[in-house]
């Protein structure tokens, strides 16, 4: 058991999960850090984390099964007894053109789907028993879930429903628990570059950046920020969908005179 409060991270070997880990660990809160696959990453992750005063564990698990997510549920619940904080931020795509409506499958969907909603949802469902009145639950959505944009219509679609999925959960567990979401525009780093390739990422993020009011992209330290911000100071806040896109909705303004 522990007297420092618990966060509990999805997605945390790397990216924004990554950075939201630091982000606790460095004012007070002890954290699980889960991972998928990059087990080397999250343990770097975890050993930075201590550094910092945090005890960090790591739990391997697919948030698409539910059955790993009641594991990780279970290692909270058996090394502090309870979690303040959940932040759902494993997420996955695929990078297929919108022109191309062969570039997908059902499987695909479900897939994307099964990790980007459902596992959301049953993460959810295994922290709210460990959680006392003033916990808060933030998710990484994106801003392809309110304009449609993104690597491919099956995340763009997954990320409208995580947020209409965050209004209904912020509706049912108020008052005990606040529910929010954050929606980040690009964000620099492995996820992106991996998915464009090296030769095009830097073409990519020019063309965010130009596309949007601030000139810029966002980094995973800035979304973990947001993200910290909502689950720890933003208390009159729940069931709110915070863009932090740089102005990519918002957009450049048209250049009507020279």
């Amino acid at each position: 058991m522990t007297s420092r409060p618990v966060a509990v991270i999805t997605g945390a070997a790397t990216g924004v999960g990554a950075a939201c880990a630091h982000w606790f660990a460095a004012r007070g809160y002890d954290v699980l850090i889960n991972y998928r696959a990059s087990g080397d990453a999250a343990a770097a992750v975890a050993a930075r984390c201590r550094a910092a005063g945090s005890d960090a564990i790591t739990v391997q698990g697919d948030v698409a099964e539910d059955a790993d997510c009641r594991k990780v549920a279970a290692a909270a619940r058996d090394r502090w007894g309870g979690v303040a904080v959940l932040i759902n931020s494993a997420g996955t795509t695929l990078f297929r053109p919108m022109s191309d409506l062969e570039a997908l499958d059902a499987d695909d969907f479900a897939r994307i789907f099964a990790v980007n909603v459902t596992g959301v949802y049953q993460m959810v469902r295994t922290r709210v028993p460990l959680m006392t009145a003033g916990g808060a639950v933030v998710n990484v959505s994106s801003v392809a879930g309110a304009n449609g944009t993104g690597s491919c219509y099956a995340y763009a679609a997954s990320k409208g429903a995580l947020n209409t999925l965050t209004l209904a959960l912020a509706r049912n567990l108020a008052p005990a628990i606040r529910v929010n979401a954050v929606l980040p525009g690009m964000i620099e780093g492995r996820w992106l570059r991996e998915g464009v390739g090296e030769a095009a990422y830097a073409k990519v993020r020019d063309s965010f950046a130009r596309s949007a009011a601030l000139e810029t992209v966002a980094t995973p330290e800035q979304i973990a920020a947001t993200a910290g911000w909502l689950a720890t100071e933003a208390t009159l806040m729940t069931g709110q969908l915070i863009t932090a896109d740089a102005g990519v909705l918002l957009g450049r303004p048209p250049k009507v005179m020279e």
